[in-house]
């Protein structure tokens, strides 16, 4: 009886599945030139993989995504934020209004750039001021009606004598010096003394000029017209006033 050996079968070699580059032609279009190897018909992967490590190095020092713990930090430094609210730099353009603390800590807490800050401040000034004169110049009219209501007999008799003052101002005296006495009683007082006197008109056209009284002109002299605006045909109203007044010349 004879025994047949069995021989062990040989282990197949590795088969790779990877596509060879160098029969397909080469480097892929989509590769750089630098990580591609002629000579071996092969990917430089050493160098691909130190030249992916330097690209996520430098984006690190990108701004943060959204919801990372550095996010806010970055984005108020990228907007120079200042650390504190006291740090913003205002320019008032209006003395009526003053930077104010309290706002300044909501618009830090709010992240307003300097710049975003500046812009509330300067609506503030655009808006606010102009309303702001206003509701006074209303509330210190109201009050000169008051008053000259109750001076000249009740409502129905000034309402009368209010409009023939205005009537008569408006004819006789130039529009500078009839918008400064009608803006104050003493003004308005001046005016309805000029119109009964039957003086000629002050300022106006067509009409021999006649000095008004030194109050008069102080009044106008107390108007921003002359102290602040220095209007120059206010000045000179006034300037012409004081001449007739002291040495009867226009």
């Amino acid at each position: 009886m004879t025994t047949e050996s069995t021989a062990t079968p040989a282990t197949p070699e590795p088969v790779s599945l990877l596509p060879n580059l160098a029969q397909a032609g080469g480097r892929p279009d989509a590769l750089p030139e630098k990580f591609w190897d002629n000579d071996k018909g092969a990917i430089r992967t050493d160098d691909l993989a130190k030249a992916y490590t330097e690209l996520e190095r430098r984006m690190s020092g990108y701004v943060p995504g959204p919801g990372s713990a550095d996010w806010d930090s970055t984005m108020r430094r990228a907007l120079e934020i200042p650390e504190t609210p006291d740090g913003y730099q205002i320019a008032m353009k209006d003395d009526l209004l003053t930077v104010d603390p309290a706002v300044n800590a909501r618009l830090h807490q709010a992240g307003f750039s300097p710049r975003q800050a500046q812009l509330v401040y300067d609506l503030a000034v655009e808006r606010i001021v102009p309303l702001a004169a206003q509701l006074a110049a209303d509330a210190r009219h109201e009050q000169t009606m008051e008053r000259l209501t109750e001076e000249f007999g009740g409502t129905e008799k000034w309402n009368a004598l209010s409009g023939q003052i205005a009537a008569w101002g408006q004819h006789n005296l130039s529009p500078v010096v009839y918008a400064a006495l009608a803006a104050s009683p003493d003004g308005i007082r001046a005016m309805r003394r000029l119109m009964e006197s039957g003086e000629p008109s002050l300022g106006a056209p067509g009409g021999a000029p006649t000095p008004a009284s030194e109050g008069d002109l102080r009044e106008m002299m107390k108007d921003k017209r002359y102290w602040r605006d220095r209007d120059p045909a206010f000045i000179r109203a006034v300037t012409d006033g004081y001449r007739r007044l002291y040495d009867g010349k226009a």
